[in-house]
């Protein structure tokens, strides 16, 4: 046996390798070809990101390590993980390899978690399921698998349902059932989607710790470049369904080989860069008093806001009144007619509830809030379905929102039946078609089912059905969070259109603050329920006043690893004697 052999022999084997790999689905309009002889590796406690944009097959290619298929779906090649091919294995061994050999965090939170059963009874169940008997055993993983993840007071929250919880705690929720077997390989799909960038930063590290801690290896799936940049060790490019370029993170931000990279890379939105969507220069539009909104207008004090509120309170009732929960806390906010206000803060800071309580679908429990001049604290329930025809809302997860057994065509017209929009089915259906045109889907896609398409896409559609009845005022709830750079730039772009064109107010929320930069006129800094920072994009953003303001923008990840591990090492100098796991002082 020479050298060369002996080395081959002694090195680990590859946990999870995809050998000629491709999956076809039969879909009613014909073969859709999602992956395309793929062949890649993933290395012994390797982080391995897969990017590309919505629909390329990064998602599905992740799954398949877990035996995880849409329906109709021919699959070809090999799946090996831990020396068994997936694609071959029989059912009762592909359960006991998930969650113990690999495991998975999902997209989509709202969708993986059982809303009729507590959190700690469904982080206790994959326990169970793979022999963990003792029951104070199961209970003290997951309390400790919570606390990992950052929420909050575990020994209460851990008997709380899932609706309990903002998108972003569900999503750490997720991610501490994928933890709680210590698999060997962590198939990681959007795990920061839905989380605020400092909570994002500990939740990279936490990945970063069970690579380290404990040798497990990575498959990241992400849109986000700046997570890409400050977490892989190396990246895999698809686009439409073929592996386009594999190389060091390094090498890959330097030097991209493929146009497409390139692209990809050119697409990233920056925090400062001062740029639009499409990359040309910010314009901002104009308030319906022609006043163009900048920095130190009144605009925003109108005389005949589009939304006001007026020290605004909501409170949730929980455990039978005992435990009252404050959401939101004494805010005071007006936005202007035409106007784009950007929501910024931490998971659970208050945001999606002030977005819903502005759609008439939270209790308002003190203060003023009207709408269009109506007070939707005291406005009747024939009043307020009048008032909502002028109110579009692009949900935070498109696929909790959508109604499984009905076509695209079917989810946006929705609205304009609910509302009985004249024309009947027909018009309707062409109005559907003319929305999916706007937000760049092709016609064919109408009659397909929401499983049927990526996450970017349904977001896309999410926002297609937010504006099927023309409103005066969107509430955009993350529109962009599970979309690609690329697609997310063109969203971006249309969404900034459709805002100057028909003139709608805003109220645009989101964790990601480049994309707030973006399209905002003005922002505002929630934290616990309180605005703690309110003024022109360019005044918050770049000279903050509020030290939790301050701490958000400089947790923002950028699209360098260079950078980001220079941000690491100072961060590391700073909490020596502050590990990940054992810090709930930090959530």
């Amino acid at each position: 046996m020479t050298s060369n052999q002996k080395h081959a022999a002694a090195a680990p084997a590859s946990p999870l390798a995809f050998t000629n790999f491709t999956i076809d689905i039969d879909a009613p309009q014909g073969t859709v070809h999602a992956v395309k002889n793929l062949s890649l590796e993933l290395e012994q406690g390797e982080i391995l990101a897969i990017v590309g944009e919505s629909g390329s097959g990064k998602t599905l290619t992740a799954r398949a390590a877990l035996g995880l298929f849409p329906p109709r779906t021919r699959t070809r090649g090999a799946v090996v993980l831990q020396g068994s091919d997936v694609l071959t294995v029989d059912a009762a061994e592909l359960r006991r390899m998930r969650g113990s050999e690999a495991a998975m965090i999902f997209q989509e939170p709202s969708t993986a978690l059982n809303p009729v059963f507590r959190v700690g009874w469904q982080l206790e169940e994959g326990l169970r399921a793979h022999g963990m008997t003792d029951r104070t055993e199961r209970r003290t993983r997951a309390l400790e698998m919570l606390r990992a993840v950052g929420i909050p007071d575990p020994e209460r929250r851990i008997n709380d349902y899932p609706h309990q919880f903002s998108g972003g705690q569900k999503q750490r929720i997720v991610i501490a059932m994928a933890l709680a077997l210590r698999p060997s390989v962590i198939i990681a799909d959007e795990p920061t989607t839905a989380l605020d960038v400092t909570v994002q930063a500990e939740i990279l590290d936490l990945l970063r710790e069970c690579r380290d801690e404990f040798d497990a290896s990575i498959v990241l799936i992400t849109h986000n470049m700046g997570v890409v940049a400050d977490l892989a060790d190396r990246v895999a490019v698809m686009y439409r369904g073929d592996l386009v370029e594999v190389a060091p993170v390094d090498e890959l931000f330097a030097h991209p080989k493929e146009q497409y990279t390139r692209d990809l890379l050119a697409a990233v939105p920056r925090l400062g860069s001062g740029l639009g969507p499409g990359g040309e220069a910010r314009v901002l539009g104009e308030v319906a008093t022609g006043t163009a909104v900048t920095a130190g207008t009144a605009a925003a004090s109108a005389a005949d806001p589009a939304v006001r509120l007026d020290n605004v309170e909501v409170t949730y009732s929980s455990g039978f009144g005992k435990h009252p929960v404050r959401a939101v806390q004494g805010v005071s906010l007006e936005i202007a007619r035409g106007e784009v206000v950007g929501l910024v803060g931490e998971s659970g800071s208050g945001k999606s509830t002030i977005g819903r309580a502005i759609g008439g679908l939270e209790h308002v429990t003190g203060g003023t809030l009207e709408v269009f001049g109506e007070d939707i604290t005291k406005i009747r329930r024939g009043a307020l379905r009048k008032l909502r025809r002028r109110v579009g809302f692009v949900f935070q997860d498109p696929a909790a929102s959508f109604n499984s057994f009905m076509t695209i065509a079917q989810c946006i017209a929705e609205p304009m039946q609910v509302h009985r929009m004249p024309g009947g089915t027909r018009a309707h259906r062409a109005r559907a078609l003319e929305l999916l045109d706007a937000v760049e889907l092709p016609a064919s896609y109408a009659d397909r089912f929401p499983f049927e398409l990526s996450g970017g896409q349904r977001q896309r559609v999410g926002l297609a059905r937010a504006l099927a009845l023309d409103p005066d005022f969107v509430i955009a709830d993350e529109p962009t969070s599970a979309l690609d750079v690329s697609v997310q730039a063109r969203v971006l772009e249309i969404f900034s259109s459709l805002q100057r064109d028909l003139g709608f107010a805003s109220l645009f929320i989101s964790h990601d603050l480049a994309v707030v930069e973006m399209l905002s006129h003005r922002v505002g800094v929630l934290q616990r329920g309180t605005l703690v920072e309110l003024g022109p994009t360019e005044e918050v953003l770049h000279a903050p006043q509020h030290e939790y303001t301050q701490r958000l923008i400089a947790a923002v990840p950028v699209p360098d690893p260079a950078v980001q591990r220079l941000r690491r090492t100072a961060d590391a100098e700073a909490h020596l004697e502050h590990p990940i796991l054992d810090t709930q002082e930090n959530a």
